[in-house]
């Protein structure tokens, strides 16, 4: 009676994953044949799924270049028995040490089984009539028993791969119409682009990243939802720009008579402020408790974070402070942070030589991530406190 050893030679137990894997080989294939070569093309673009590197399937390929003919079929031929050598003369000299590391993990992956000899060498005998009877070595029945396992695997790869790529087109698409249109919105005076832009530059920098597919999915609706944004700040009319360059000064009919200088930290919409996601320091009520100075400076009320931040940009140059330093506030700070710190500065003028210097020191710090304006407007609180008690 025939038999064909389920337990590995020498010192190498019998393992759960082992008997698994032999369970598997001993089921009935789903198709008497499959292309070998097809099947290694399969695995090459499923290899993440079925947990295999490239260099394991360099040793397959190698061990299925030693079965006859280009179909795997269901019978006794499946099993291979080259030499140590010989394989590794196929697999473009690679050392032995190695192929055995590729091969123990193609056995974990349930690609490939060992059969081996009594003496766990790889040979095949033959009987009377010179036809090959037994065989020790590789049997390859796993691959036949997986195909359609490993050709499903293989299409939801590619089809993985196809999504990634069209996730890959689109969010480059949508950073380019944000950075192209933010820079428009820059040159047209239309508010303070540098964290958008910013914004733009990181999410860049990880598209040059292999990312997941997951990722790819988050960073995409990310870019849209940036240039969703976007959109939503531009005008819904535009004036014609296509003027020759004796035009490019345009006229500007403003009933404000607060100076322009500053306008690239204006915001767009009383909750949206510059920027891609700029969140007020503190809740604005806090901030005018804290420095009831800057209201002096506006005919009417301070509503919203916008007309704090128009108010700061016409009561910075009375201060002192040039008008790049101011856009290198907004720019470092966002607009609410920069208008935010400027109140505080005004509040404290009495006590502050240089306030313009003041002003990019504080930015510096914030480029570093270094400051914030809530202790100044905090300490501000306190000491109002004290005055009252």
């Amino acid at each position: 009676m025939r038999h064909i050893s389920m337990t590995p030679f020498g010192r190498q137990p019998v393992t759960a994953g082992l008997l698994a894997t032999r369970a598997l080989a001993e089921a009935p294939a789903p198709a008497a044949t499959a292309d070998k070569w097809a099947l290694l093309r399969d695995l090459t673009q499923a290899r993440k799924a079925i947990g295999v590197s490239d260099r394991d399937l360099a040793v397959l390929s190698a061990l299925l270049s030693f079965h006859p003919g280009k179909d795997l079929a269901d019978d006794d031929g499946l099993i291979v028995f080259p030499s140590n050598r010989s394989l590794s003369d196929r697999a473009h000299g690679m050392p032995e040490s190695t192929l055995r590391r590729h091969i123990a993990a193609l056995c974990r992956a349930g690609l490939i089984l060992r059969r081996d000899s009594p003496n766990g060498k790889r040979y095949a005998t033959r009987d009377c009539s010179g036809a090959l009877d037994r065989a020790y070595g590789f049997d390859l029945r796993p691959l036949l028993v997986r195909s359609a396992e490993i050709s499903d695997a293989a299409r939801q790869a590619r089809q993985d791969a196809l999504r990634r790529h069209r996730l890959r087109e689109m969010t480059v698409i949508r950073l380019r119409d944000a950075a192209k249109l933010l820079v428009w919105a820059s040159e047209n005076d239309l508010g303070d682009c540098a964290d958008g832009l910013e914004a733009i530059a990181g999410m860049q920098k990880q598209l040059r990243r292999k990312l997941d597919l997951d990722s790819l999915q988050r960073l995409a609706d990310c870019a849209a939802r940036l240039l969703a944004r976007i959109h939503d700040h531009l005008p819904r009319k535009t004036e014609d720009m296509s003027g020759n360059d004796s035009q490019n000064e345009r006229h500007h009919q403003n009933s404000n008579t607060e100076p322009l200088e500053s306008e690239s930290c204006k915001e767009q919409n009383d909750s949206d402020l510059p920027g891609s996601d700029e969140t007020p320091p503190m809740p604005l009520e806090i901030v005018l408790k804290a420095t009831p100075d800057i209201r002096d400076y506006t005919s009417g009320d301070i509503r919203s974070w916008r007309d704090l931040v128009r108010v700061a940009a016409f009561v910075s140059p009375m201060l002192g402070i040039t008008p790049d330093a101011w856009r290198q506030a907004c720019q470092e700070m966002g607009a609410a942070a920069a208008a935010t710190t400027l109140a505080c500065i005004l509040q404290r003028s009495g006590s502050i030589a240089r306030p313009g210097g003041y002003l990019r020191h504080l930015t510096d710090k914030a480029a570093n991530k270094a400051f914030s304006p809530g202790p100044m407007v905090m300490a501000l609180l306190r000491a109002d406190n004290r005055l009252a008690a």
